[in-house]
């Protein structure tokens, strides 16, 4: 059965990426040829939609159904009545490509998946040409084709101010994502310029697009992501697209070699250190961390209550506790933590051999030499994520340590909650630094 056109724009906005020449399939490349025959077959096929809330569907009236990824799963079934499609969510609101990469393999690649659609570029800053998140954003796309053997669907999905603005020449990284998408045969859906057209041509309007706020996008914003996201998927089947990778990247290869490394899974934890589990309510259905993480190791400024306390004896006054380091040695030209941010986080330093890390994220501000954990949890009134990078820039070829410090305010029930290190470069990896050592 062939694919019918639901929109009149429905070719008008897939992003012009150059000839894209379809390739011929060695049976190893993904190929959206290849697709359109086996759900024509009714085979049964994952397809997984990898992103940020815009990739969720904050502020659609029903995430599920009406988010742009609710509406190409619909049309995707429409389109192919016999197949058997299971969809993932693979998003997580405030998140960028940086962490994408280390969630790959456990959120996206774990699927096995025969289509994936990818987000990220609104999250990664439309107008930033920041080496760092376009080689994490080309090595999403890279391993995709090459580890997990699945055709790409790029979405580039804009806030309010990227279309109201209009200035799309000014776009960095479109542009880069674009070229990203041509080196590697990929369609590319451009949200941003159909949004831009459709206002211009007066037939929807910014405050019709974006009702509640100019980040997150109403229903009607939502369609028109997926007129966006369903025409580069069009693209890819009419011109029998074959992803394939080119032999040398466009952006730095820092992130093809990576790794997520759970702390749980290192060894004897130091002083005020234990294993827990993510907590099973948060601010955000998307940033519910027991989806994401598998386990947290959990420093807390009193000793853990034990768990037949009740009535009287649960309102005793908790024993302060001494709370070490956590000390690590890594190999990595970069490195970040990913865990939990809850409104009782505390804050911490971070040292890397021996030097603490400073930060200014505030211009106008003297630098910080420490990290706030809670700062997003207080932020949303919930739970959430921890997404923290550390540093970039680092020697692969030296093995550095990092030191976790914790910064707990006295008589707080502070805490620090993290799954894993994550690093990226040459011979990344991790291990628990040896007692009373560096």
């Amino acid at each position: 059965m062939g694919l019918s056109c639901r929109s009149s724009f429905c070719w008008l906005w897939v992003a012009t990426v150059g000839a894209l020449t379809a390739m011929p399939s060695d049976g190893a490349t993904p190929g959206f040829a290849d697709f359109d025959r086996r759900a024509q077959q009714g085979e049964r096929l994952n397809v997984v939609f990898f992103g940020a809330s815009l990739t969720w569907g904050a502020n659609a009236s029903d995430p599920q159904q009406t988010s742009y990824r609710g509406q190409v799963a619909r049309r995707l079934e429409e389109a192919y009545p016999s197949a058997h499609f299971k969809f993932h969510d693979a998003a997580i609101g405030a998140t960028g490509s940086q962490l994408g990469v280390f969630r790959l393999d456990r959120d996206v690649l774990a699927h096995r998946p025969d289509l994936v659609f990818l987000d990220f570029s609104a999250n990664d800053d439309i107008y930033s040409a920041d080496p760092e998140r376009l080689a994490s954003y080309e090595a999403i796309v890279r391993r995709i084709i090459l580890d997990g053997h699945a055709p790409v669907v790029e979405v580039i999905l804009p806030f309010m101010w990227n279309v109201t603005q209009g200035k799309i020449e000014e776009m960095a990284r479109r542009r880069a994502h674009l070229e990203i998408a041509k080196a590697y045969h990929v369609p590319a859906g451009d949200a941003i310029a159909l949004a831009i057209e459709r206002i211009k041509a007066g037939q929807t309007t910014a405050e019709k697009l974006w009702p509640v706020d100019g980040v997150h996008p109403g229903d009607a914003g939502y369609v028109l992501f997926t007129d966006a996201a369903w025409s580069a998927f069009q693209q890819g089947v009419a011109q029998k697209l074959v992803s394939a990778a080119p032999e040398k990247m466009l952006n730095a290869a820092t992130y093809m070699k990576n790794a997520r490394v759970r702390i749980s899974s290192l060894g004897p934890l130091p002083k005020g250190w234990r294993v827990g589990r993510p907590n099973v309510v948060s601010a955000y259905f998307d940033m519910l961390m027991s989806r994401w993480l598998d386990d947290e190791v959990i420093a807390s400024r009193y000793e853990e209550a034990p768990k037949e306390a009740a009535g009287a004896d649960a309102k005793k006054p908790r024993t302060p506790q001494k709370v070490e380091p956590l000390k690590v040695r890594f190999r990595g030209q970069m490195v970040m933590l990913f865990g939990e941010s809850t409104p009782t986080s505390g804050k911490f330093r971070a040292l890397i051999d021996g030097k603490v890390i400073e930060r200014q994220p505030d211009r106008s501000k003297p630098p910080l030499d420490y990290f706030d954990a809670g700062a997003f949890g207080r932020m949303v009134h919930g739970n959430t994520h921890l997404s923290q990078l550390i540093a970039t820039g680092l020697d692969p070829a030296t093995e550095h340590t990092l030191e976790i410090e914790p910064v707990f305010t006295d008589d707080t029930d502070e805490e620090l909650r993290i799954e894993s290190i994550c690093v990226a470069g040459e011979k990344a990896g991790v291990t628990l630094a040896p007692s009373g050592k560096e």
